[in-house]
């Protein structure tokens, strides 16, 4: 068993993958078969297992986002009550909801049993830089 936290520093609004420090954590555990709990610590950011290969798919999934749940101040989000962090706050929770903010993965071999083209990503829902903390349980 084995555990450790990640620290990912965002500028804002968008997916930021952090695939290979997971990878590195899996294959310095010494676990050769086992699962990884991979959980951020926050409640207006998420996690995302998602294509890594074509930057495309990430400028389209936080444009959709964007457009299903815009900013406080949109005429469309006038029903919210929670406004004291900013227009972004409130919707960033929604998002949260809507996504995930853990997930497992199986470990075969000592790897993680990742897909070709997938990536794991932090989704930052907040508009200003955060230092966002994932914990990673091998066991």
């Amino acid at each position: 068993m084995s555990q450790t936290t990640l620290v990912i520093e965002t500028s804002g609004q968008g997916l930021y993958e952090f695939t290979e420090r997971a990878e590195a954590f899996a294959r310095s555990s010494g676990v050769e078969t086992g699962l990884l709990t991979v959980f951020v610590r926050h409640t207006s950011c998420s996690l995302l297992i998602q294509e890594n290969a074509d930057p495309d798919v990430r400028r389209d999934l936080d444009a959709f986002f964007r457009r299903l749940v815009p900013p406080a101040d949109d005429p469309a989000m006038d029903y919210l009550v929670h406004r004291l962090e900013g227009p972004d706050d409130m919707p960033a929770h929604i998002k949260a909801a809507l996504t995930c903010v853990s997930f497992s993965i199986p470990v075969t071999g000592g790897e993680l049993a990742l897909g070709t083209w997938q990536g794991i990503y932090l989704f930052e829902h907040r508009d200003r830089p955060h230092r966002r903390e994932i914990v990673l349980h091998l066991a």
